[in-house]
């Protein structure tokens, strides 16, 4: 009785996923990958992160860029007292759509304090120095110029200029994640069209294409990005476009050679026995069902745009400071890795690391889920 029921199981479990769709299918494979949906959430949060931006850093000045020289290199989960003071000076008073893009300036002039008192109707302060002892200027301000006394957690700490080193690395991911996005977005764009022209003309089509390929693909892709930076310019755009425009030979011979094994099939047949035009028969027709392996490289090459844009960061002909970037971070302070403030260079070291890894997990995650042989194994479990 115990064997009939397992057989029964078998069979039912079987008829629903026969008569699931692929997507659902791949979704089923695809959950059962632990390792492939930690990534997810860990990319998921780094997304929400890069998202929210201003709205949930401890610095949500411009660029996380509120120097306090006298909090220099402090280690993690130090703290400080800030008393606020009111600087007299008009501030613009931003919404929420622009804070969130671009952040918000201090409307006090923050001071660290080593002490505080209030005497009176006034509040004397010892400034902090960082010293020991630490033999601050002692000054006294009106209580209706204090706007505010907060104690702030340094959570990743600071670095050599005083800057909140979470708040940095938290809008880092913004510059990591946007050039991911756009230069995959591009890579796709060129090298699925190049890809599907060359396998679908074939002939002298296929042949110049190629050619072309073969020259961009014979150039080392660091060099090749180098080169396109010095000549578009240093900056947060051509960062995308350079690194965009070497991955897209990967993209192209994947595409190139999926649509050779499917042009023959059938329903392409069918499609141009009805007389559909070219651009339909490979948009509507021959994609969708290539789309597969373009998923899993897309996935590969998020990784590697994120490495190519911290590298060329570190080199210095990526993006440009004020604006925090990993690879930036790690070059200011590879220096401190021999001193005792080594977790400056380390922590954006340690988030490249985490968010390319997911990235890698996750593609061959997507890869062992459309792969068809894993659907009979996957069916018996």
């Amino acid at each position: 009785m115990h064997i009939r029921r397992k057989q029964k199981a078998f069979v039912e479990a079987a008829a629903s996923n026969g008569s699931s769709s692929p997507g659902t299918l791949f979704w089923q494979r695809l959950r059962r990958n632990r390792m492939a949906m930690a990534s997810m959430v860990v990319i998921a949060i780094f997304a929400v992160v890069a998202l929210l931006g201003y709205l949930i850093t401890p610095d949500h000045t411009p660029y996380c860029n509120q120097q306090y020289l006298e909090l220099a290199s402090q280690k993690p989960f130090s703290h400080a007292t800030f008393v606020y003071v009111d600087d007299g000076m008009p501030h613009e008073n931003r919404g929420l759509v622009k804070t969130l893009a671009k952040g918000k300036p201090l409307d006090a002039t923050a001071i660290p304090v080593y002490s505080h008192r209030t005497i009176g109707d006034s509040i004397e302060i010892e400034t902090f120095t960082g010293s020991v002892p630490n033999d601050g200027e002692v000054i006294r301000f009106a209580n209706s110029q204090v706007k505010d006394i907060k104690t702030r957690t340094f959570i990743f700490g600071t670095d050599t200029y005083g800057r909140d080193v979470l708040s940095q690395v938290m809008i880092g991911s913004r510059v990591s994640l946007s050039v991911g996005f756009i230069a995959v977005a591009i890579a796709l764009l060129v090298g699925i069209l190049l890809g599907s022209l060359a396998a679908y003309y074939g002939g002298w089509v296929d042949n110049l294409i190629m050619w072309f390929i073969n020259v961009v693909w014979s150039i080392p892709t660091v060099l090749l990005v180098i080169a396109i930076t010095f000549a578009l310019g240093k900056g947060f755009w051509q960062v995308f476009i350079a690194v965009g425009l070497t991955m897209w030979v990967d993209v192209a011979r994947v595409v190139r050679g999926q649509v050779f094994s499917v042009k023959e099939k059938e329903y392409v047949e069918a499609a141009r026995a009805l007389g559909y035009r070219t651009p339909r028969i490979i948009f509507r027709h021959i994609l969708p069902n290539i789309m597969g392996p373009v998923i899993v490289i897309t996935a590969s090459n998020f990784a590697t745009a994120i490495l190519l844009e911290a590298g060329l960061s570190f080199l210095g002909i990526g993006v440009q400071p004020p604006m925090p970037s990993w690879g930036s971070m790690v070059k200011e302070n590879y220096g401190q890795i021999l001193l005792d403030s080594a977790y400056q260079a380390f922590i954006p070291g340690i988030a490249i690391m985490l968010i390319v890894l997911a990235f890698m997990i996750l593609g061959n995650g997507i890869r062992d889920a459309l792969d068809i042989k894993n659907q009979p194994s996957t069916q018996a479990k």
